[in-house]
């Protein structure tokens, strides 16, 4: 019976912890998109499906970029 007097304020306040914790989680916004990435992970961008445009334009992005005279020696 005196257990009681120790578990029921140790329970207390752990129900406080989780009750700051999960105002804290809404605060910071942590729920604001909870099936956003599930739907990322599942409907990953895959190139059959773009238009002919969109792929060139990607593709276009993924080359790197030379400068024109990259191919000319500097002088030493």
């Amino acid at each position: 019976m005196t257990i009681l007097y120790l578990l029921i304020p140790l329970s207390l306040i752990l129900l406080g912890l989780a009750v700051w914790a999960f105002f804290w989680a809404v605060k910071n916004e942590q729920f604001d998109d909870l099936e956003g990435p599930a739907h990322r992970i599942l409907f990953d961008e895959d190139e059959n499906d773009l238009s002919p445009e969109e792929r060139q334009r990607r593709k276009q992005q993924k080359q790197p970029r030379t400068r024109p005279d990259d191919n000319s020696e500097s002088p030493r």
